[in-house]
């Protein structure tokens, strides 16, 4: 068994275990949540929705895949209120799949700015993640440093690491490349990039930023969280070491900008409490949401005026790419068809 049939294995088990608890659930005071979100942090987000609305949280966790498929095998009889990932794409193949309705919801319209947010409102970028370059200090001047298309050139050969192609988040930012660049264009550069990496693709973000910081690499493709995570004044001692070496670039802040994906949701197309499954939605955007998803795991808010934390804030504003999250997240298969024509495994 490799390890996507185990994971989707295991997935499927704990979907399966899980399932009695959530279908008694459905009764006026609560809301059923699919969430591919696994970070403990979120709990206090929402025993405080619960203290505020009296509506219970009745949570499933599983990866977006077991999720999707759960929700297409329940149907019309799904106890799912609201369904939450991790990154555009996901969300967006929930839509595709006709998985999620509309919220009709003007308090998410006017707080979620336009290109974190499906044009049909099925949809919602909650909390923001931009995906940048971490350097080794010692080895890389950031004046070197451009855009995420001069990681093709030469003068990196063997000095960058990355995930494989099957991570979302790298298919997610070749689908922004695509929408700026153009099939050709995009190809040749994830061929470049291909051919300057320091190790076949392995591991997370995190392996990544720690490959730079040992000297196995001078440069990782990362989304943010992961490094501020490490750089939180309560992290592990050898993680903070790790952050020392290490600095952050933001690619392509003289053109389109830094490329962002989101987490973010929607109301399931059966919700049973479609009523709480908006409220609860709308509760997401809350200045006090906001700052759990802040604080609790360093992501940038969506909605202006919310402050990001010191050890987030240290990193200093960037320029995002406005690209609609939807066009970059409906480019993912054929990233992928162009990450594999280039080796990018």
């Amino acid at each position: 068994m490799n390890r996507r049939e185990f994971l989707m294995q295991a997935g499927t088990t704990a979907l399966a275990l899980a399932a009695p608890s959530i279908v008694q659930a459905q009764a006026a005071g609560v809301v059923n949540l699919y969430s591919a979100r696994h970070y403990q942090t979120d709990e206090a987000l929402y025993g405080e929705f619960t203290q505020q609305t009296g509506i219970r949280v009745n949570r499933i966790d599983a990866d977006a895949d077991p999720l999707l498929e759960r929700l297409k095998a329940e149907g019309r009889n799904s106890p799912c209120d609201v369904f939450i990932s991790v990154d555009a794409g996901r969300i967006e193949r929930a839509r595709e799949q006709g998985l999620l309705q509309a919220a009709n919801s003007a308090v998410l319209a006017e707080r979620v700015p336009a290109h974190l947010r499906a044009p049909d409102g099925t949809w919602y970028g909650f909390s923001k993640r931009a995906r940048v370059l971490v350097y080794a200090r010692d080895r890389v001047r950031p004046s070197e440093l451009s855009t995420y298309e001069d990681l093709a050139d030469a003068k990196w050969r063997g000095k960058v690491v990355v995930r494989s192609s099957n991570n979302v988040y790298n298919q997610s930012l070749v689908g922004s490349m695509l929408a700026a660049l153009g099939a050709d264009r995009t190809e040749a550069v994830c061929r470049g990039l291909v051919a300057n990496f320091a190790r076949p693709p392995a591991g997370g973000d995190r392996d990544q930023i720690a490959a730079v910081a040992a000297g196995q690499a001078d440069i990782a493709i990362s989304n943010t969280y992961y490094l501020f995570n490490m750089a939180r004044p309560n992290a592990p001692a050898r993680e903070r070491e790790t952050v020392g070496k290490v600095a952050v670039f933001f690619p392509n802040q003289r053109d389109r900008g830094t490329h962002v994906n989101i987490s973010g949701g929607g109301v399931a197309a059966n919700a049973p409490n479609r009523a709480n499954a908006v409220r609860f939605l709308e509760y997401l955007v809350s200045p006090s949401a906001q700052r759990y998803f802040a604080e609790g795991n360093s992501e940038y808010p969506v909605v202006a005026g919310v402050a990001s934390p010191p050890w987030v804030s240290e990193y200093g504003n960037f320029v995002e790419d406005r690209l609609n999250a939807q066009v970059f997240a409906q480019n993912n298969a054929e990233a992928l068809r162009i990450m594999d024509r280039a080796g990018w495994r």
